[in-house]
């Protein structure tokens, strides 16, 4: 009697690595010291929401280009749970999230502020920072 043709295996499916928060802070720690730039999207000057656009896209997530759409994404996260990787949105010219800035862990996030800054690291419970915090997403694949 012959031998049975094996069963067809099922498709692959296209998978993508595990979210690496830290690898994220990383990315974005590494471009700390790139100019603000209204507007801007790439390493030759950002604003906010094109900062934490553009890392996150360079970990295969796509972000929409505005702070309040990017509000939208993710899992809400407690202050005392945020983790390397996490977006953190605060109300700086106006009612409701205006600005964006990724979480690197501790007390501390990165950010491209606005004017004359650099992309830079802070502390969230800084006396300009805490009372303009609205909350934290957690964005994975």
């Amino acid at each position: 009697m012959p031998t049975p043709a094996p069963a067809p295996s099922a498709p692959a499916r296209a998978s993508r690595p595990p979210f690496d928060g830290y690898a994220l802070a990383g990315t974005a720690l590494a471009l700390r010291g790139t100019p603000y730039r209204d507007g801007g999207s790439d390493p030759s000057g950002f604003d906010c929401s094109g900062f934490t656009q553009y890392v996150f896209a360079q970990h295969g997530l796509a972000l929409p280009r505005e702070v309040r759409e990017q509000f939208r994404l993710g899992k809400a996260v407690k202050t005392e749970a945020l983790a390397a990787g996490d977006v953190i949105f605060f109300a700086t010219t106006g009612p409701g999230p205006t600005h964006v800035a990724i979480a690197i862990g501790g007390d501390q996030f990165v950010h491209a502020p606005s004017t004359t800054g650099v992309v830079r690291v802070e502390r969230l419970g800084s006396s300009y920072w805490a009372p303009r915090y609205l909350g934290a997403r957690r964005i994975t694949n």
